[in-house]
């Protein structure tokens, strides 16, 4: 595996809100590349101008491809308004490598937002050709697997991002609205993005896959109860959240 960091130095403070921004919005190339296993921005504790994006990679050829495709292009683009490179260091990881004694969210265990992107841009590509699911999702907006991406990172543990730029959990029920959903199409759905999860390498231990299942239990089944005839009043509550229960993460 190979680790990229590359780091930045912002023109002033007055730009970290618009960097951030800029980078939420840049990484999404890295979500879909094939190359990337998982990146995060990370803010200097010490220095206000200062960040670092930290990349891992599956070999140092997919680093290589990223940087040379359009994709890699654009996030060069995006950040130089704000921000100008000011180091750059490629490592090798070795085997040497554990986890910590802190229980990481559901999200941080998925993988992040690169997993959970890569896992509904599939899963979605498979719904188009399925006959039962295809209706339902006719006309469904291009970016509507990196919007559910969002969602179930949010539910996960991760950053807010569906409450902050899609509406929250109102706006998610909202879009069931009228859809008539079907038993038959809801257990096809979770076999499904179960049978992509596996596909796209979701981690397959029993505890996440138990909370995996429980969520998709869940969802599904409010899913059909608001497309139906007759739904109840759209919820005020924020996004839920889901964590471990009973069985937290296996460590071996």
């Amino acid at each position: 595996m190979t680790v990229e960091y590359i780091r930045y130095r912002l023109a002033g403070p007055q730009h970290r809100a618009a960097f951030e921004a800029a980078c939420r919005g840049a990484v999404a190339g890295l979500g879909g590349a094939g190359g990337c296993v998982d990146y995060a921005l990370e803010r200097s504790a010490g220095d206000p101008d200062g960040y670092g994006l930290r990349i891992r990679w599956t070999s140092e050829e997919g680093r290589r491809e990223f940087w040379e495709s359009p994709e890699g292009g654009a996030l060069v683009a995006a950040l130089a308004p704000y921000a100008e490179p000011a180091g750059l260091s490629v490592e090798e990881a070795t085997p040497v490598a554990g986890r910590g004694g802190a229980t990481p969210t559901l999200y941080a265990w998925a993988g992040g937002a690169p997993a959970l992107e890569r896992l509904f841009t599939r899963f979605y590509e498979r719904v188009d050709e399925d006959g039962l699911l295809a209706p339902v999702f006719a006309g469904k907006d291009p970016a509507h697997a990196q919007h559910v991406a969002a969602w179930l990172g949010e539910v996960f543990g991760g950053p807010p991002r569906y409450t902050s730029e899609y509406g929250g959990h109102r706006h998610m029920v909202s879009r069931h609205l009228g859809r008539g959903i079907t038993e038959e199409q809801r257990r096809r759905w979770i076999a499904l993005l179960t049978d992509t999860a596996d596909e796209v390498g979701l981690p397959d231990d029993p505890e996440f896959r138990a909370v995996l299942a429980h969520y998709l239990e869940w969802g599904t089944r409010m899913a059909v109860l608001y497309s139906g005839p007759n739904p109840p009043p759209l919820p005020e509550a924020p996004v839920p959240h889901w964590d471990w229960g009973i069985t937290p993460p296996y460590r071996g």
